[in-house]
């Protein structure tokens, strides 16, 4: 399993220390050294069943300076993708890809549910 993180997000640091006090094994990585490409996210994008909007970080500053939340709506699924790809800060943290799902943010009952702890 794979799970992309912020390290000073503190909404990160509280996901990461769920899956370890419930023994979930896991690769870390920093979203924005190693941000994901246009390829993975299309990846998980499709897998997650999701609308790609969820795959933004709606409320952090370079979305806000991007004035994204004007511009999304006239992008391609394409043109958001390339521009998730730019930059880490702009996707929503943290992301948990698993086998068959893709879990974006964290809500910890949904992380129960797929995770089945």
């Amino acid at each position: 399993m794979l799970f992309l993180e912020y390290p000073k997000c503190s909404t990160c640091q509280k996901a990461k220390k769920w899956l370890e006090e419930h023994q979930v094994a896991f690769d870390d990585r920093h979203i924005v050294e190693q941000n994901p490409t246009k390829e993975e996210l299309a990846q998980w994008y499709h897998k997650s069943g999701l609308v790609l909007k969820r795959f933004f970080n709606t409320s952090g500053m370079l979305y806000k300076e991007l004035a994204l939340k004007d511009k999304l709506p006239q992008m391609s699924e394409e043109e958001q993708l390339a521009l998730l790809a730019t930059n880490g800060m702009l996707v929503k943290r943290p992301l948990v890809i698993g086998e068959d799902f893709v879990l974006v943010g964290f809500k910890e009952k949904e992380w129960e549910e797929k995770l089945g702890k």
